[in-house]
């Protein structure tokens, strides 16, 4: 149980991380990173079965990261 959360955090910060660089952003914490992928992963996720995307894990880490980037741009488009 307290693996998979484990395994779930630092797949999220490698997933925000990700959407940080492809964003053109900095590294930014581990903190940040961690709930930017987790928030993208929820928000990927959703989307993702809206359109009937499902699949395997790299399928979830490739929605996980575009649901990251379209939380960046968002919280980008709305805080400037």
């Amino acid at each position: 149980m307290i693996w998979k959360l484990l395994i779930e955090l630092v797949i999220g910060g490698l997933c925000g991380f990700a959407a940080n660089k492809l964003m053109g952003g900095d590294s930014g914490s581990i903190l940040k990173n961690v709930i930017l992928g987790l928030v993208g992963g929820l928000v990927g996720g959703f989307l993702g079965n809206l359109i009937g995307l499902g699949g395997g894990w790299i399928t979830g880490i490739l929605l996980s990261i575009g649901g990251a980037c379209l939380v960046v741009w968002l919280v980008r488009k709305f805080l400037k």
